[in-house]
């Protein structure tokens, strides 16, 4: 089973079933995993937490032995379901604390938390006052400490935090609030002193599908105040986004970027490709260079390994159990072409960090748009394990 909302009014994924379906396709084609063929179910979880239950429940009813590379913010409505039907829940994208708490998950990526430090941190480096805007929400109200977090290990001072309505059609309050709180308010320069420099002013907007909404209203207040330093995550921000903004004309030209993948360009992303050439060539929903298409990706490459390892153990009944218990073992490190370190989920390989104890990825990718088009700001990944597990210290957790 894969789930992801699709045609809401707030965050939309439908590459991540689509791609699941691609990736279906292309493996029966070849004979299977292991000579076994996988059917995929899909759900669309509508961004409503009654409706995770129902795809939850949906896959128990199905006898579906994983769920693989979905989103939902919803973790204590999709969690339980599957707790209770010992279904594992492979590579969510990490947008609900649950996929970093239930002993049946098994995250790819550090999730939100991972990704927010890690812009925290890419900040640091040029940022003297930041302005974070982000959801008014649940998930929302988590983000501030974990960028506080990559600030703070650069000895910055805390964001100034904007809250933001996650559907929104026009943000030019929450720009205006930025920018006053980072020193750069229009109201004050006035438009003589537009096109200055408000050295060392940095906002950061993590709103999902509407980012590119935001940046669309911070460009119309952006021209009446001095120039400030732009940043987002990947999945708020990625190279469509650039370029419905304007490309390198638009306000994102030189944002800090943090994602968790290397850039979509990277060849270590040409097998990827290769399957949406072969079985989705003309399937509009699937972006190679979304996170969410990458991370169900992901997902299935660590599926695809557990039942090799199974059939090579000589086991031909393929169950959620079964699966379940390879992943707990960890006999041997998933590889994943590099798109992420080798992958095991056994205890010793559990990060230390408060809230989050399934992390077993702390790594993120630095990223900048140059030229109007996102590429990689350093080689190679960053850890920010570090930084996710001061914040147990540094905010009394």
């Amino acid at each position: 089973m894969t789930w992801a909302p699709e045609g809401t009014k707030t965050t939309n994924m439908p590459g991540m079933p689509a791609m699941a379906e691609a990736y279906a396709r292309w493996v029966n084609s070849h004979g299977g995993i292991a000579g076994h063929p996988l059917k995929v179910l899909t759900c669309n979880e509508h961004n409503d937490s009654a409706d995770a239950t129902r795809c939850a429940q949906r896959a128990v009813d199905a006898g579906a032995v994983a769920v693989v590379g979905s989103y939902s913010q919803y973790g204590r409505s999709f969690m339980s379901p599957l707790e209770v039907a010992g279904i594992p829940y492979i590579g969510g994208y990490g947008a609900s604390e649950e996929e970093f708490a239930s002993p049946l998950s098994y995250p790819v990526n550090g999730g939100q938390a991972a990704l927010l430090a890690g812009n925290g941190r890419q900040l640091a480096g040029d940022c003297k006052r930041v302005a974070l805007v982000r959801p008014d929400s649940i998930q929302g109200d988590q983000m501030p400490s974990l960028l506080d977090a990559g600030l703070q290990s650069g000895s910055r001072s805390p964001a100034r935090d904007v809250k933001a309505p996650e559907d929104g059609t026009d943000y030019s309050t929450q720009v205006a609030a930025a920018l006053k709180a980072v020193g750069a308010d229009p109201a004050v320069y006035g438009t003589a002193a537009g096109g200055g420099e408000a050295t060392g002013s940095c906002v950061s907007a993590s709103l999902g599908d509407h980012t590119d909404t935001f940046f669309d209203s911070f460009r119309r207040l952006q021209e009446e105040s001095p120039k400030v330093r732009v940043a987002s995550v990947l999945g708020s921000v990625d190279q469509s986004t650039v370029n419905r903004t304007g490309g390198a004309t638009g306000p994102l030209e030189g944002a800090d970027i943090t994602g968790w993948y290397p850039v979509a360009g990277d060849p270590r992303w040409l097998p990827m490709r290769r399957v949406i050439n072969e079985e989705a060539f003309n399937d509009s929903r699937i972006d190679p260079a979304d996170q969410g298409v990458q991370t169900t990706w992901i997902a299935y490459t660590v599926l695809r390994a557990v039942i090799q390892q199974l059939d090579d153990a000589g086991v031909e009944d393929i169950t959620a159990h079964a699966i379940q218990t390879t992943l707990d073992r960890g006999d041997r490190a998933i590889d994943t072409g590099g798109l992420t370190p080798k992958l095991r989920w056994r205890g010793d390989d559990m990060l230390a960090v408060t809230d989050f104890p399934r992390i077993v990825n702390g790594m993120v990718t630095y990223q900048v748009v140059r030229n109007g088009e996102l590429v990689a700001a350093q080689d190679g990944f960053v850890n920010v394990t570090t930084t996710l597990e001061r914040r147990r210290t540094d905010t009394g957790d």
